[in-house]
């Protein structure tokens, strides 16, 4: 759980009126799903549903609603923004519990730049996926996938299985052991590219 807490109200009403009225009261009308539930109308207060955005742990990961005093983990699904004013104008929550196997995009870090003897030698690190999907329970959502590039030398490949994933991951794809970059000469990152943009 990132200790984030979304204060939330029920809506009575749905619909374009309604949520006019509640953005004009400083909130952002959402709603809330899953769970084997009917999806809930809710609310909640713009600076709060803001500050849990910036934090950069509120998409994809699992944070703690209350209403009435009553908690409930869900996951934040969605949000759209207006594009003249840049802020949040509906939010959709997923009721989970930690248990709960969700499939999430993840960013991928490469580390250890330094310790390979590929980039050492001028080698140049091509990444296929800045992110991968994974299958994970929810109370394991990892903030990214760590691919140590130490002692790795021109030509090697790091597949998905190469990233260190948390308990339980796996993934989205499970039947292939897809590559995720490689280092490569210079040379050959521009042959790449180039075969990559006829």
């Amino acid at each position: 759980m990132t200790g984030i807490v979304i204060n939330v109200e029920v809506r009575e009403n749905t619909g374009t009126g309604s949520a006019r009225a509640v953005r004009r009261e400083g909130k952002v009308p959402g709603i809330l799903y899953g769970g084997g539930k009917d999806p809930v109308a809710i609310s909640a207060k713009q600076n709060e549903l803001l500050k849990a955005i910036r934090s950069g742990k509120f998409i994809a990961h699992m944070v703690d609603l209350e209403y009435n005093g009553e908690h409930q983990p869900v996951i934040p699904k969605a949000i759209q923004w207006d594009v003249v004013t840049d802020m949040p104008v509906h939010f959709d929550l997923y009721r989970v519990d930690e248990a709960s196997v969700i499939t999430v995009e993840v960013p991928l870090h490469f580390k250890n730049h330094e310790t390979s003897p590929g980039m050492k030698r001028g080698g140049v690190l091509n990444v296929v996926s800045h992110t991968v999907k994974l299958d994970v329970p929810a109370g394991m959502i990892p903030e990214e996938l760590v691919v140590d590039l130490a002692g790795r030398d021109l030509g090697h490949v790091f597949h998905i299985l190469d990233a260190k994933m948390p308990e339980g991951a796996r993934p989205h794809n499970r039947s292939e052991n897809f590559t995720i970059a490689s280092i490569a000469s210079r040379g050959g990152a521009q042959e790449a590219t180039e075969e990559a943009a006829s």
